[in-house]
């Protein structure tokens, strides 16, 4: 079955100096966050940006993803800890993303555990949905 979630973004003033707020409609988990040019292109001073809500989407997605393809191996994971980093420039948009992944998977070795990273990294739906920006990958057992 699909399913579908929401958010949606209230912006007020242009881009530079305004300033917006985005509320996480389907789960209502996260509070409400705010949202700037100046906090996607120079520091976050608590606030998020695209990117972050990329890098967030792309961990969790790719730690589910990676969990599931170890189980189905026979090697389940005791744990995963992924980071991603997205990479914006202005002018250009977002040219990278780097994921990077540790864990603790007994009777897996690092060869074998690399690899299996890089798959999950094809395999997650929300990498399969950013193909159009390059995606690499640090994997390691903890």
């Amino acid at each position: 079955m699909a399913t579908t979630r929401s958010a949606h973004t209230v912006w007020e003033g242009n881009l530079i100096e305004g300033n917006g707020v985005v509320t996480f409609d389907s789960s209502g988990a996260i509070d409400q966050q705010p949202v700037t040019w100046a906090a996607r292109t120079q520091e976050a001073n608590g606030r998020t940006s695209p990117e972050e809500l990329i890098a967030a989407a792309h961990s969790s997605c790719f730690s589910m993803a990676f969990s599931h393809a170890l189980t189905g191996a026979g090697t389940p994971p005791a744990k995963l800890i992924t980071s991603a980093d997205v990479t914006f420039q202005p002018g250009e948009g977002i040219t990278g993303i780097h994921l990077t992944v540790e864990g603790s998977v007994p009777g897996l070795d690092e060869e074998a555990f690399v690899a299996a990273a890089e798959q999950a990294k094809v395999d997650c739906p929300v990498s399969q949905a950013l193909k159009a920006v390059p995606i690499t990958l640090s994997a390691k057992l903890a």
